[in-house]
């Protein structure tokens, strides 16, 4: 097994736990996010915001990907 599909197995089980335990995964990001806005007293709430944004966005790419078994569109799941 070469590294290439070490990685791709390894994306395929973070993709599993994140299908599992995605919406405590972003109420932690949220929870992240007002913390910092709180020590930062909004100075960069909207910087803020779009980071969490995108880290909300590649939870949910991780998702779709682990649910797929490997993130090709169409492809059977890995066995």
């Amino acid at each position: 097994m070469g590294l290439l599909d070490k990685l791709k197995g390894a994306k395929g089980k973070v993709g599993g736990k994140v299908a599992e335990h995605g919406e405590q995964i972003e109420g932690g990001l949220d929870k992240a996010a007002g913390f910092i806005n709180d020590k930062t007293g909004g100075k960069y709430a909207d910087k803020i915001e779009g980071a969490t944004d995108k880290a909300k966005d590649a939870l949910g790419k991780l998702d779709e990907d682990g649910d797929a078994g490997g993130g090709t569109p169409g492809a059977p799941p890995n066995a």
